[in-house]
């Protein structure tokens, strides 16, 4: 391990690393350059990340890749981020498995293009047994379709008498949103400088520590996402009780 690496704090090192990943088009902008170009570029930030995060020993990445609301953007943008992604996905699934990274996916992605599908699948399979790291891709996600999705599942266990009313717990819900098996992320990053969540991860975010950097996407690299994390470990995450309760507790 690389001696910038060393200077975290091995026992606390968060589990689940979420991001919204934030800024390619501005990004590109700045460049003179179309928005597709930022989103090329910010192709190899999430490498790059997750290269990181394999070495430091984070177990799990989500990524927030499309939202519902993504469709609103210009056709010719929406249709070249769907051929960068499959781009993407087709050119990485062998090193990604071969570095043992499984991927997983969140969202309805039953309404992406076919080749996305098909490419998204593929790679699946391919690296579902894998566990140095699980990369969950957030596509055609919306947390708040999420949580009512769960609770129409909910609604026909208890209509079908699987369930009681007064059974439904938070566990039974986490059980039913697209995350199910997955841990709560303990820190949110999201880059160029906007301070909201944006749809993501709802309920999973409860008890999430929140980072934000002015940096855009495609600039975020390995030096960034180590000032993230030693953001994370200069605080104390109390959960509701005292400084003085954990320390008695340590």
């Amino acid at each position: 391990m690389t001696s910038e690496l060393t200077q975290l704090e091995q026992n606390n090192i968060p589990k689940h690393v979420a991001f919204i990943m934030d800024g390619n088009g501005r990004w590109a902008k700045k460049q003179g350059q179309h928005r597709l170009f930022g989103h090329a570029a910010g192709v190899e930030s999430v490498k790059e990340i997750i290269k990181t995060a394999r070495e430091i020993g984070i177990e799990y990445l989500t990524m927030y890749a499309f939202s519902t609301e993504n469709w609103n953007r210009p056709p010719e943008e929406v249709m070249g981020l769907m051929d960068l992604l499959v781009q993407a996905i087709t050119n990485e699934t062998d090193e990604m498995h071969k570095n043992g990274v499984r991927l997983l996916t969140i969202g309805d992605i039953s309404a992406l293009p076919e080749s996305c599908i098909i490419s998204l699948n593929n790679a699946i399979a391919k690296t579902a047994n894998n566990t140095d790291l699980t990369l969950v891709l957030a596509l055609n996600y919306s947390a708040r379709w999420e949580i009512t999705n769960a609770c129409q599942m909910l609604a026909e266990k208890v209509k079908s008498g699987q369930l009681l009313s007064q059974e439904i717990t938070e566990s039974s819900i986490s059980d039913v949103l697209n995350t199910a098996g997955i841990p709560d992320p303990e820190l949110l990053i999201r880059t160029s400088g906007e301070c909201r969540i944006s749809n993501f991860l709802l309920w999973q975010l409860s008890y999430t520590e929140l980072y934000f950097t002015p940096v855009h996407w495609p600039d975020f690299r390995r030096e960034e996402f180590l000032k993230a994390l030693t953001s994370y470990q200069q605080r104390e995450r109390r959960f509701g009780m005292t400084s003085e309760q954990l320390n008695e507790t340590k």
